[in-house]
């Protein structure tokens, strides 16, 4: 399938409007107060009922604008489609900080062609919405990445001994030793490390050039649809291992030298299980 551009255009504007409606209601249940409605993989990986009442809305809204295409999301799974496209939704990334009143998180919409394999798909549009700082970050695939109306780029030229990188941890405590080997690592020879619990946000960030690298493993679908194609589409390389797309195995997003750089040095610090 390929799209025209005019097509691109009406799905990046559903992913915008889509994620825009999610973050305001998501925003809105936070200013009424947020408890914890379950847990998942461990006791510190929660969802709270405005996760689910996000993408409740996103879901709904996508079936009323595109009743054809497939659904994928963090709360409610899967539903299959006709179109060959599917919807990637994350209604709030970085629930942990959204508890605890951070401003570090988003709501993360996207759409995909193929099986919603980050491995195989081909990303389409996508917008990541951080309600907090009211800031919009979108793509399209080939039209460039954008801030607002602004459009983005990642820092380029940057060696590894001056970049800011940010990475993520894992919600099971065993998982969380190889990464931590890992940062230390990294911080031994980069100039910083940051973690703000958001990896749509920390791709974004990369994008902008806010962070000049981005690196984790561990990554669901949801989590990088969105982000991953705004770096890409902001000039970022966003890969994995052996020459793989970024996925759930590793996902590394910089300038093109520097993600090379970062790869070498994350596979070699990683202890072998």
């Amino acid at each position: 399938m390929t799209l025209a551009p005019h097509g691109l255009d009406e799905l990046l504007l559903i992913a915008r409007d889509t994620a825009l409606a999610a973050g305001a209601l998501a925003l809105q249940r936070r200013r009424e107060g947020v408890e914890v409605a379950a847990t998942k993989s461990t006791p510190i990986d929660i969802v709270t009922q405005a996760d689910r009442d996000a993408e409740q809305l996103i879901r709904s809204l996508l079936a009323e604008a595109r009743p054809n295409d497939g659904f994928l999301g963090e709360e409610s799974g899967s539903g299959g489609g006709t179109s060959g496209l599917t919807w990637v939704v994350d209604p709030i990334d970085g629930t942990v900080n959204y508890l605890y009143g951070l401003p570090a998180w988003s709501v993360s919409v996207a759409v995909v062609e193929g099986d919603p394999d980050p491995l195989t798909w081909r990303g389409l549009a996508g917008c990541v919405v951080n309600p907090s700082t009211q800031e919009v970050f979108t793509a399209s695939a080939g039209g460039g990445a954008r801030l607002g109306e602004d459009e983005i780029r990642v820092n380029q030229g940057v060696a590894l001994d001056r970049a800011l990188i940010g990475t993520g941890f894992a919600y099971r405590l065993p998982d969380r030793e190889p990464q931590i080997a890992v940062a230390s690592e990294v911080l031994r020879r980069s100039r910083d490390l940051r973690r703000i619990g958001s990896a749509a946000l920390d791709l974004c960030n990369v994008a902008c050039g806010r962070y000049d690298a981005f690196y984790e493993w561990g990554l669901n679908a949801w989590d990088h649809a969105a982000g991953g194609l705004i770096a890409r589409e902001a000039g970022a390389a966003v890969v994995g291992r052996d020459g793989a797309p970024g996925g759930r195995e590793l996902l590394i997003a910089a300038a093109p030298g520097l993600a090379e750089e970062l790869l070498q040095v994350v596979v070699e610090a990683r202890p072998r299980s």
